[in-house]
């Protein structure tokens, strides 16, 4: 009796769970056996000629993941009938070295295997691959995805964080797609690469009350370089700061260890080590960059399952910015 229940429960978890039991490591074994060498050769090859293709391409992964899984949906262009996710307020700073390598990895392999990859199995590869690259760790990404056939900017709104919001609403955010304070912290630390342009802070750095001309929370040196570095923000719109001023190129546990200092950048920075619930995690990754990797690893492993789309349930775009 007890293994016929086991066998149905686990039946109905398959029949219920058709997403991650359909995905696999080695989906594209027969149909693209080229695949993992196309990804890393071009992943290589961007990273090299552009060196902020990585944390483009994280924070592009990051995006398009947390509002509605990770389906590709970001990468679609607006026409005239439908304003797609990418012109949301909120994705317009996404930088196009992501788009790009995407862009490159799938002609590669509509040649090698015409219409037999997903956009989205390309994305989640790639920002793994690229993670490593800098010095990250490596994770396993589950293949099988389906491209989404909607992508609307509507559908945004109140799914992803922002670097002013309070670390309550980020961690409601986080929450309400499965992961606990510890793996939102870990997923934080995907600023240890990449920059914010300046606008993003200026209300942090300039005139911030009648007691402070910046908050008092940024180291004051660090501050004074910052006014400096961003002065000409109102002409120049594209300027914009590393995250993590000390090692911006390398994928590390350096990140956490700039908080207490207050070399943190956007105020959601700040709030990751003065808030109780997340300060005991910063702590931690930054005395142990093992476990920060351990951490990361597991919470963009879970990240890259969500919301994810196979079989009929989406498609294989043939362009990855357009819906077929």
């Amino acid at each position: 009796m007890t293994t016929i229940l086991i066998f149905l429960f686990t039946a109905l978890a398959f029949l219920l769970n058709p997403s991650e039991s359909r995905l696999s490591l080695d989906f594209y074994r027969q149909s693209c056996p080229q695949f993992s060498k196309i990804i890393q050769d071009t992943v290589t090859n961007k990273q090299i000629t552009s060196p902020t293709t990585a944390a483009a391409t994280l924070r592009l992964f990051l995006h398009d993941c947390l509002p509605n899984g990770c389906d590709a949906s970001v990468l679609v262009s607006s026409t005239a009938f439908n304003r797609a996710e990418r012109d949301h307020e909120i994705n317009l700073s996404l930088p196009g070295d992501g788009f790009d390598v995407v862009v490159r990895a799938k002609t590669a392999l509509e040649l090698a295997c015409p219409n037999t990859v997903s956009c989205a199995d390309i994305l989640a590869a790639a920002t793994r691959d690229l993670v490593v690259m800098l010095g990250g760790p490596y994770y396993n990404v589950y293949l099988g995805r389906r491209d989404s056939r909607i992508s609307k900017s509507s559908l945004i709104d109140g799914h992803l964080p922002k670097p002013a919001m309070p670390m309550s609403q980020i961690i409601e955010i986080f929450s309400s797609k499965g992961f606990t304070v510890e793996e939102m912290v870990a997923l934080s630390g995907a600023h240890t690469i990449g920059f914010s342009h300046c606008k993003e802070f200026t209300s942090d750095i300039y005139n911030y009350s009648k007691s402070f001309q910046y908050d008092p929370q940024y180291n004051p040196r660090f501050a004074q370089g910052l006014q400096k570095a961003c002065a000409d923000y109102r002409n120049n719109p594209t300027l914009s700061v590393f995250n993590d001023i000390m090692t911006p190129n390398k994928f590390d546990n350096v990140y956490f260890q700039n908080l207490p200092k207050g070399l943190g950048l956007l105020k959601s920075d700040h709030g990751l080590f003065t808030d109780p619930r997340t300060r005991p995690f910063v702590e931690k990754f930054a005395a142990d960059e093992k476990s920060f990797f351990q951490a990361f690893s597991q919470a963009m492993q879970k990240l890259s399952l969500v919301g994810v789309q196979t079989g009929r349930r989406g498609e294989i775009r043939h362009r990855c910015d357009q819906i077929n």
